[in-house]
Order: C-alpha cells, then sequence, then structure tokens
C-alpha cells in the first residue's frame, strides 16, 4: 500500500480538514471562561457576556457542521481509492485476507473520520486547560501535571499486551471467510471463540486501566475545589470557571488514553496495509 501517493494527491483536503478541527477544539476551549463571564455579566445585570456566548455557539455549529460534510465526502473518496489499491495488489491471496484489509481500510476511515477530530479536540483541550488553569491557580495545575503523568503511565503499562491482543485479533479477523465457507460448525465455533477471547482481554485491560485512572481523576477534582477555595477564590463566577476547567480537563485525560489504545490498534493495521 503506497501511503506517500495517497498524502501527495490528498495533502490539500487532508490539511483543510486538520485546520477546521483545530478551529473547532480552540472554539471548545473557550466556553468554560465565555460561561464565567456570562454569570458574572448576569449577576451585575449586563447581557454582553451571554450574548458573546451565544455567537461562540453559533460559531461552533457552523465550522462544526461544515467540517462533518466535507469529511463525510473526503474520506468516502480515499476509501474507495484504497481499497481498490489493496485489492489489486492482493489479487493473488484468499478472499478471507481481501475481505479482512478492506475492514481493516474502513476501520482506518472512520477513526479518520470519527476519533482523529476527537483525539486532536481533547488533546488540544487538554494542553490548553492545562494553560489556563496555571494562570487561575498554580497548586491545581501543578495538581493537573501530577495526574496526567500518573494516568499516562497507568495506560503504557499495558501498551505491549495491547498490541498483542490486536494483533491475535486480526489474525482470527483475516480467516473469517475462509472458516465461513468451510460450513463446519466446529471450525467456525473455534473462530468466534477465538475472536471473543482476545476482545474480552483488551475489555478487560481498558477497564483495568479506566478504574484507576477515573479514582486519580475524581481524587484531583475533589482536591482542587477545596485547594481553591483555600487560596481564596469565593467569586462564584471565577470559582465556577475554575471548576469547569478542572472538570474539562478530567475528560480530556480521562479520553485520551482510550485514543492511545485505537491508535495502538491502528498501527497494527498500519503495518498490515503497508505489507499490501
Amino acid at each position: 500500500m503506497n501511503f506517500k501517493s495517497l498524502w501527495i494527491q490528498y495533502k490539500y483536503r487532508f490539511l483543510l480538514t486538520i485546520g477546521l478541527i483545530l478551529l473547532e477544539a480552540t472554539i471548545l476551549i473557550l466556553f468554560p471562561l465565555f460561561i464565567g463571564n456570562a454569570i458574572d455579566g448576569a449577576i451585575h445585570n449586563e447581557s454582553s457576556g451571554a450574548i458573546q456566548l451565544g455567537v461562540l455557539g453559533f460559531s461552533l455549529l457552523i465550522v462544526g457542521a461544515g467540517r462533518r460534510m466535507f469529511d463525510s465526502r473526503f474520506y468516502a473518496k480515499v476509501y474507495q481509492n484504497m481499497g481498490i489499491d489493496v485489492i489489486r495488489r492482493l489479487k493473488d491471496k484468499e478472499a478471507s485476507i481481501k475481505t479482512a484489509r478492506l475492514g481493516m481500510i474502513k476501520e482506518l476511515m472512520e477513526f479518520l473520520e470519527n476519533s482523529l477530530p476527537e483525539f486532536i479536540n481533547n488533546t488540544i483541550g487538554l494542553v490548553g486547560v492545562i494553560a489556563i488553569l496555571a494562570t487561575l491557580n498554580l497548586n491545581v495545575f501543578y495538581g493537573s501535571l501530577a495526574v496526567s503523568i500518573i494516568i499516562f503511565f497507568i495506560y503504557g503499562l499495558g501498551s505491549k499486551k495491547t498490541i498483542q491482543y490486536n494483533e491475535r485479533t486480526n489474525n482470527e479477523l483475516e480467516r473469517q471467510v475462509d472458516v465461513v465457507s468451510q460450513n463446519l460448525e466446529n471450525e467456525l465455533s473455534m473462530h468466534l471463540k477465538e475472536m471473543m477471547k482476545w476482545n474480552i482481554k483488551l475489555s478487560d485491560l481498558e477497564v483495568v486501566n479506566f478504574s484507576f485512572s477515573w479514582m486519580v481523576a475524581v481524587a484531583f477534582l475533589v482536591v482542587s475545589i477545596i485547594i481553591s477555595v483555600g487560596d481564596g477564590i469565593v467569586q462564584f463566577g471565577a470559582l465556577f470557571a475554575l471548576v469547569m476547567y478542572v472538570f474539562q480537563y478530567i475528560e480530556n485525560i480521562i479520553n485520551l488514553p482510550l485514543f492511545y489504545q485505537n491508535l495502538l490498534r491502528l498501527k497494527e493495521i498500519f503495518f498490515r496495509l503497508k505489507r499490501t
């Protein structure tokens, strides 16, 4: 699979969708700040903050809807061309492998269209929120750095197992059509059992990683509120904005490792397609 030629062919379209994703992520970061300003303005009978919040929300709608309409058409075209190229290169291979590779290409396109924007939004959101926390409260900022290190360490411990489980799953997936075509119930039962075995192992690993990460994140949320009040932040709008940013940080830091696991799976798929 020649990914270099695909990049040359679709480079500007891909850069355009990345630019729209970055713009969307920037707008999302501003929401807690605008909400806090709108609350403080409402307390003092001022409507400018609420109007600015409405304009921000409308801007997010325009950018987000436009990007999704563009992406659905763009990645459909890429999937079509990649599929034709892969089947052409696999003309001497079994139908089972060809079918599995087409499914892998579709999974790659779904990641680029749906998960990549969320991954970029989470990454930018995480960096942006941490930077904003540094301006609001240094103690909460230091706490967010510590929590980030702990959570990435938790997921890093299981990365090798994640790659192994995905490799075994894809091996079984490439046998699927051949197994089904044999019309042997025992073979089909063994194949499905193997597929589910590796899926269960992946799911269990994700549950363990998420559980430990969530406990760390919730503890940080509680401590950050106590720290903020102790440091003298008593104005409702300012405290609300800080808590909102902490909660947004938790949402980003919890979701980001899940994208990392998805990237590990796509890395294994990418390696298979590259060998095609």
